[in-house]
C-alpha cells in the first residue's frame, strides 16, 4: 500500500499529544514531503522499505534536537515511533486525511 497522500499524525510526546499534518510523495525507495504543525512547517525526505517509512527532522522548540521517525503504513492507518533524542521514545499514530 502506498504512503502517498495527506496524513494527520499524532505524536504522544512527554509534553502531551502533538498534532502534525503531513503530505508524502514516494518515489521508489525514497519519499519527500512536508509537515505542518504547532512548531511550524518543514520539508522532509526519507527512505521507504516495503510499508515502512524512516526520516529525521530537526526542531528548535522547545529545545534543539533531532527527531528520528519510523512509521508503518497499513491501508489508511500509520503507526510507529519517534526517537526524541535523549528523551526516549514516543509512539505515533496517523490516519489518511
Amino acid at each position: 500500500m502506498s504512503a502517498d497522500g495527506n496524513w494527520k499524525i499524532t505524536i504522544q510526546s512527554p509534553m502531551g499529544a502533538q498534532e502534525v499534518e503531513a503530505s508524502i510523495t514516494t518515489s521508489g525507495d525514497t519519499f519527500t514531503g512536508k509537515t505542518s504543525g504547532r512548531m511550524g512547517d518543514q520539508t522532509i525526505e526519507g527512505k521507504v522499505a516495503g510499508d515502512t517509512l524512516t526520516w529525521s527532522s530537526s526542531i528548535s522548540q522547545p529545545m534543539p534536537m533531532t527527531l528520528e521517525f519510523t512509521a508503518t503504513v497499513a491501508g489508511d492507518a500509520m503507526t510507529g515511533n519517534v526517537k526524541l533524542g535523549a528523551f526516549g521514545n514516543a509512539p505515533l499514530s496517523g490516519v489518511r486525511a
